[in-house]
């Protein structure tokens, strides 16, 4: 394991997701994951999110469309907190839902509005 690489992905980690979540996800660490968690934290984060040619805010972007169109509800919810505090606007985040409804399929979609209803309500009542 690159260490460098690794607390910088952390570092960006905790800036996008927030303290809590990767609080609550390395709290969950056991033998069995300990090196999954730390596979995500290097390369996901610390190889791509540290790279500086996209910025984060499209990286954001990114994932939401890549993630929708697997199904990936669960972490769509995190990555589209996430894309919030990257700076992407609800009325841009709507609109990023609304094309990944035309191009990976309006089921996809109606999941996506259900799940970024779910997170706005969420962070109204915070």
């Amino acid at each position: 394991m690159d260490e460098q690489r690794y607390k910088g992905g952390l570092e960006v980690r905790r800036a996008v997701l927030g303290d809590e979540y990767v609080e609550r996800a390395t709290a969950n660490v056991t033998d069995f994951n300990d090196q999954f968690q730390k596979l995500v934290s290097e390369f996901c984060w610390g190889e791509c999110w540290t790279d500086e040619t996209l910025s984060r805010r499209e990286r954001s972007i990114l994932n939401l469309g890549m993630i929708a169109a697997l199904g990936r509800m669960q972490e769509f919810e995190i990555h589209f907190r996430g894309a919030m505090r990257n700076g992407v606007s609800v009325d841009e985040l709507r609109a990023v839902l609304i094309q990944i409804a035309v191009y990976a399929g309006i089921p996809a979609g109606v999941d996506c509005f259900r799940s970024a209803k779910k997170v706005l309500d969420a962070l109204e009542a915070e």
